[in-house]
């Protein structure tokens, strides 16, 4: 998204990075217990030489101290230990320089019991000085987090104002929280995913059977054996689906504060999109899908079984047909695209349906190895008839595998393409094959082609041009003639003439057109250029 913040959070000050800085390294710094424990959140550091330090802090805390507070019995120790385990403290930093000259034993035991990281100090350290700078550090960290914070509803509300649909607010989510992030709907189909520093067949591989495993909630919060963190998609207690932002395989925190913010935001912004934009949310998928799958966008074969696969395709043990339905005149209020999926849904045969181009749907159906496909088709066709009564279906060959069906894709729509409009259909079906594609509609497909045009005028131009200055009709004495495959007789009986009329009109086209009509290779060019002709004339 233009001018979109993709920084990475700042991530906050941890007991190891406090441990670090130059005024606390001076100390000599030395871990006695808690080595896994130092990438703890410190949220404020705190000097105390109090016996019961635990009553002045909430958590998070870096606690500085000389030990010279510390009981004397053990059991006062375990107290002082237990009560800033309790509280939530980062970390216990003892000077021993005063007191102690090494950690009594009693609290070495206490802070390793209690899971709490103990660092002692060789040298004296400026205590004051340790909470200026962490401090300073923590306070700019805050600052910098609002800012993020403010930038990320401005680049939101900039996306509603804007009428963003699903994907842009999907698309700016991943690109703000630097994670994958994923829409789906209630029966747990991944309808729009934006993959970040991962692949789509990574993140929707088995998407239905991942996300059942992730119980809903009302609140955004990690869930299941995976950690999503997961925000419903509501309005008025209606749910529509959820938003879902996978971690990344990596020893630091998962999310964030920052990555909540982003994911309550996005989903604020998926509730606007819908209620802004009547396109049900399953239909721009499935549209989105085929068309990335006919113009082969997915960076692998492997991406593209994942995505469709994850919008409740079977892609495995499957037969894949495809069908291209033009709806000529078709009124655009009238969302053909779900009336014809409710009649895929009828049939029970999984498929995905949507436009291709204005006034060409696409429909992609998976069958079972043993389930014909014609009934579904001509259930299709008569359904797309009563939408608009000129509509034209036409079938692409079968395929075994998900990666051919751009071809066949292709080939449904070269079809479609060769059919002139009013093409009468062949016989017992109601629908059009490859196979029905004959030089007549071979020529209409390529009527557009100037080589096409520039052949039917070299061939027949000089006839043409003579029966308009001479209101001659020679080119129906011709065609009359090529029809009968060059039986005078017959083409005179047509034409209606005498047979003396009938040759003296011949040999007229043949002085035109510098030809010679016993030539039966001769024939057939001008037979293509005359059926070239008549495709060129259809309106």
């Amino acid at each position: 998204m233009g001018g979109q913040d993709r920084t990475p959070p700042a991530r906050a000050l941890t007991v190891a990075d406090v441990l670090a800085l130059p005024v606390l390294a001076a100390g000599r710094p030395q871990v006695v217990t808690g080595v896994t424990l130092l990438d703890r959140t410190v949220r404020w550091v705190h000097i105390t030489e109090l016996t019961d330090p635990a009553s002045f802090l909430k958590g998070g805390e870096l606690v500085l101290t000389t030990g010279m507070p510390l009981p004397e019995e053990s059991a006062g120790i375990q107290r002082y230990v237990d009560e800033l385990a309790r509280i939530g403290a980062a970390a216990l930093v003892i000077e021993l320089v005063r007191r102690y000259h090494r950690p009594p034993d009693a609290l070495v035991h206490a802070c390793r019991t209690r899971g709490l990281p103990l660092i002692t100090l060789a040298k004296d350290v400026n205590f004051l000085e340790v909470t200026q700078v962490v401090h300073g550090l923590i306070l700019g960290h805050q600052a910098e987090a609002m800012r993020r914070t403010q930038r990320i509803h401005e680049a939101f509300t900039t996306l509603t104002l804007r009428g963003a649909g699903p994907e842009d607010v999907i698309r700016a989510a991943a690109e703000m929280s630097g994670r994958t992030v994923v829409l789906e709907n209630l029966v747990h189909q991944a309808l729009i995913c934006e993959p970040s520093g991962a692949t789509l067949e990574e993140a929707l591989t088995d998407w239905e059977q991942r996300s059942r495993a992730t119980p809903p909630g009302d609140r955004t919060s990690r869930r299941g054996p995976e950690g999503w963190l997961t925000a419903s998609v509501e309005y008025q207690g209606e749910r529509w689906g959820r938003v879902a932002m996978l971690p990344v395989p990596t020893t630091e925190p998962p999310f964030g504060p920052e990555h909540i913010t982003v994911l309550e935001r996005t989903a604020m912004a998926l509730t606007v999109a819908r209620l802004t934009h009547p396109t049900p949310w399953e239909g721009t998928a499935h549209r989105n899908a085929l068309r990335d799958l006919v113009e082969q966008r997915h960076r692998s074969a492997a991406d593209a079984c994942a995505r469709l696969a994850a919008l409740g395709l079977p892609t495995e043990n499957s037969r894949f047909l495809t069908v291209v339905v033009d709806l000529p005149a078709m009124d655009t209020t009238a969302h053909p695209e779900a009336r014809l999926s409710q009649v895929l849904r009828a049939t029970g045969i999984p498929a995905l349906t949507g436009e291709l181009s204005p006034g060409r749907l696409g429909v992609l159906l998976a069958l079972s190895p043993s389930h014909p496909w014609q009934p579904v088709v001509e259930r299709l066709s008569h359904m797309a008839r009563d939408l608009s009564p000129r509509a034209v279906v036409s079938v692409g060959l079968e395929v075994d595998h998900l990666t051919d069906t751009p071809r066949s894709f292709h080939q449904a729509s070269r079809v479609a393409e060769a059919t002139p409009p009013d093409q009468p259909l062949p016989a017992g079906r109601s629908f059009h094959e490859l196979r029905d594609v004959d030089l007549r509609r071979l020529l209409y497909a390529l009527r557009e082609d100037t080589r096409i045009q520039e052949y039917a005028e070299r061939r027949l131009g000089r006839l043409l041009d003579h029966d308009a200055r001479h209101g001659t009709d020679l080119l129906t004495t011709l065609r009359h003639y090529l029809d009968v495959a060059g039986n005078k007789t017959s083409a005179a009986r047509r034409g209606g003439l005498s047979r003396e009329t009938f040759y003296q009109r011949l040999r007229t086209v043949e002085r035109l057109l510098d030809c010679d009509l016993e030539s039966g290779a001769q024939r057939t060019e001008l037979h293509v250029a005359l059926t070239a002709l008549d495709m060129l004339r259809v309106r």
